[in-house]
């Protein structure tokens, strides 16, 4: 189970992570991150994922909170 200090470290590389991508033109390609492999998808693509695993993680966060 992560603790909050793992919650938070994951949020806060979440959000550097979009600001990156937010930084980059639209036209841009990058390289997206799957299990092991990479895989070529568009800026918009992958902040939208990035965006998802942050509302995860501070999902989760709220539930460790809320459980304490």
């Amino acid at each position: 189970m992560a603790s909050v200090s793992d919650l938070k470290n994951e949020m806060r590389s979440h959000e550097v992570s979009i600001a990156e991508l937010n930084a980059l033109p639209s036209s841009r390609t990058v390289y997206q991150k799957n299990g092991n492999l990479f895989f070529r998808t568009t800026v918009q693509t992958a902040a939208n994922m990035e965006q998802k695993q942050l509302d995860s993680a501070k999902a989760k966060l709220k539930n460790l909170n809320s459980s304490v």
